[in-house]
């Protein structure tokens, strides 16, 4: 027996399933309910376990019998439990046995409510209709939450885009003031993210602190923009005087990084501060500006480092052809451009021949 509504009638009414075995039972429940929802009805357990399956959003309430052939209610709990269900959809468990280790297990299971037979029509009514607009509260509560978490999700990712394209033009504009494009510090970013991905260097590193890492990259020049033009434009070679001067953007690019901030507040700005300052320390310890050895320069900065030098190398500037790609690995591991930790020598080797993609040479 169904209800007498349907959905022409009611096109939002909330549908109930009734599991029960004694066709007169559900008749009673029928009629307490289909002034309010569309009811469905199954005889046995197995019958209603399979609805309920079948498309578990549909019901807004299930109440089951506890005693039937083919599948006690129970076992219909136990199933549920299994599939993930219990707690998802209200049920109450019907049973004119409400023993103590009926009531217990019932409750294991999750189930909203034992009701004891014979029902008394309107406490059955008010105790299913409660819990049905508690849930549907609940329901419209956590849609509106998904709502609101995935249009925060869209904001963090523009704000995100934003915070990239800041600095990428930042740093681009710093290296149209030497002279070069912006595909310098594009490349050192692209550099730095294929060694953290495509080597064992970036484990232990999330996908998010991967990208801050490679983020952070582009801005380990930053400090170029304190440095005068007529030193940093100087088209022949400097003196010790200007060279050290050049060094100073080193420090230079902390300190300015250090004055900003919202960069404080992202996570990017620790690994932009360490990037900045000692991606022209050397393993051997024969870098500046601090002088650090070995395992004392971060992997990020190393990383760096070694991106800068091959991008030197690999890339036509101003005052200089790109060397051929055999001559740039010569001068890279026989220690022309400084020495660099093993490992890492040895991992950019293993991927050099995607690196070395990103650039055409005559």
């Amino acid at each position: 027996m169904t209800a007498a509504l349907n959905d022409n009638e009611n096109p939002r009414a909330e549908e109930i399933l009734i599991i029960d075995d004694d066709e007169f039972n559900r008749a009673i429940l029928d009629n307490l309910f289909s002034d309010m929802y569309v009811t469905d009805e199954a005889e046995n357990g197995k019958i209603g376990l399979e609805k309920i399956l079948e498309n578990p959003e549909r019901y807004s309430a299930v109440l089951l019998d506890a005693m039937m052939p083919e599948m006690d209610g129970l076992e219909v709990l136990r199933r549920m439990k299994d599939a993930g269900l219990n707690g998802k959809i209200p049920v109450f468990l019907i049973t004119a046995e409400a023993s103590d280790s009926v009531m217990r297990e019932a409750y294991r299971l999750e189930v909203m409510d034992v009701i004891s037979k014979p029902v008394v029509p309107y406490v059955v009514h008010r105790r299913v209709n409660s819990v049905v607009e508690l849930f549907r509260a609940r329901k419209q509560l956590s849609s509106r939450v998904e709502i609101q978490s995935t249009e925060l999700i869209r904001k963090e990712h523009r704000i995100a885009d934003l915070n990239r394209g800041l600095f990428e033009a930042l740093a681009a504009a710093i290296e149209f003031r030497n002279g070069e494009s912006g595909e310098h510090v594009r490349r050192i970013r692209d550099i730095t993210m294929l060694m953290l991905n495509k080597t064992d260097l970036g484990e232990g590193l999330t996908d998010g602190e991967k990208d801050n890492i490679a983020l952070a990259a582009v801005m380990h020049d930053v400090g170029k923009i304190a440095i005068p033009d007529e030193i940093l434009n100087k088209p022949g070679r400097l003196t010790g005087e200007e060279f050290n001067v050049i060094k100073t953007h080193t420090v230079r690019g902390e300190a300015l990084l250090e004055t900003i901030p919202q960069l404080r507040e992202n996570d990017v700005f620790g690994y932009a501060c360490d990037i900045a300052r000692h991606h022209h320390e050397r393993w051997d310890g024969r870098g500046y500006p601090d002088g650090l050895k070995g395992d004392e320069i971060s992997m990020w900065a190393q990383i760096v480092s070694l991106a800068d030098v091959y991008d030197a190398l690999s890339s036509k500037r101003v005052y200089k052809d790109a060397f051929p790609r055999e001559k740039v690995l010569d001068m890279i591991t026989g220690g022309e451009c400084g020495v660099f930790n093993p490992v890492l020598l040895d991992r950019f080797l293993r991927i050099e021949d995607e690196l070395s993609l990103m650039y055409v040479r005559e």
